[in-house]
């Protein structure tokens, strides 16, 4: 368990250290530490901080799928399963077509609308229904992403060239101040759902199980779709929608390493980092200096590894 978790980390650490150095233009070290411009603002201007996003959207998006499909015990659920994604673009789309100066702060509001509605109208008493809960997700995708589109008819070219861009998820040099609240909201909820992995073994096999060994099973539900949807909403209003990460991450480490929770969040959290990192340098290298949207590269390079995984591992996802 414990090596699994310093491969993984070990993983994280090397390509965290060589994604700042790579990019179209070549930088040398040694004079972006002296401060010695353009190396200087390329590495802590350009690349660091958006390899800094990568890491903390690609780690919140796999721990939140591994949640997600552990409460529902489905495994094609994933962040964007609740709808509260599809909100989050809701207020995007909205900024956009008024011009709003902070689309992140209306992106925001618009995925804790969707995660309010969803949890109201699943909560039947003290009790939080997992079925009504994927079913009013599943309707609120479909609500949310009929708003999108009947906004994106009503706009003008910049504006609907600005929505498809942001819809098909990418991640931008942000400012740094950015990250840090980013990562004050992602790094301490995620260390609350890791810290209580042996409660989601529990849950896993079902709330009954969970409730007869001592687990208040409907508290631990909703901390989990409340964690699961900070974590996913908060990324979704800087990222965009960036697909496959919380699907295909806790998956491929599930085939590796077995469903238990204490091994598979964690090492989740540090793969998935990793993951969205090198799909990004690859998105912003592979036809520079064109950019391919990282949400297109997740899909393109994550989609044939996990068929491949699947091929090579005759096992099932959910032992």
């Amino acid at each position: 368990m414990t090596r699994s978790i310093w491969v993984s980390f070990a993983a994280l650490l090397i390509v965290a250290a060589a994604a700042p150095l790579i990019g179209s233009t070549h930088i040398e070290l040694g004079r972006a530490l002296a401060g010695i411009s353009p190396d200087y603002e390329i590495l802590f201007y350009a690349r660091l901080p958006r390899v800094l996003l990568a890491l903390i959207a690609g780690a919140a998006l796999s721990v939140t799928g591994v949640l997600f499909q552990c409460m529902l015990r489905d495994p094609l659920a994933e962040p964007y399963t609740l709808g509260v994604s599809s909100g989050s673009s809701v207020g995007a789309v909205l900024a956009i077509c008024f011009g709003f100066r902070a689309p992140a702060l209306l992106s925001l509001a618009g995925a804790a609308s969707v995660l309010f509605i969803v949890l109201g109208v699943a909560f039947e008493g003290r009790r939080l229904s997992s079925f009504t809960l994927l079913l009013t997700g599943v309707t609120m995708n479909s609500v949310s992403f009929a708003i999108i589109l009947f906004l994106h008819n009503l706009v003008t070219f910049s504006q609907s060239f600005a929505i498809s861009r942001w819809l098909m998820g990418g991640l931008e040099a942000v400012e740094y101040p950015t990250l840090a609240w980013l990562a004050a909201a992602v790094l301490p909820v995620a260390a609350l759902v890791i810290s209580r992995a042996r409660q989601w073994n529990l849950l896993a096999v079902g709330d009954e199980w969970a409730s007869s060994r001592g687990a208040a099973s409907s508290a631990l539900t909703a901390f989990g779709y409340i964690a699961g949807s900070v974590l996913t909403g908060v990324v979704t209003t800087l990222t965009g929608p960036v697909g496959f990460v919380g699907l295909i991450v806790p998956h491929a480490l599930r085939l590796r390493l077995g469903a238990d929770h204490r091994v598979l969040l964690p090492c989740s959290f540090l793969i998935g980092a990793a993951f969205l990192c090198v799909c990004d340098t690859l998105s912003r290298t592979a036809i520079a200096p064109t950019e391919i949207p990282v949400g297109v590269v997740t899909a393109l390079c994550g989609g044939p590894f996990f068929i491949w995984l699947l091929r090579s591992r005759r096992r099932s996802l959910w032992l």
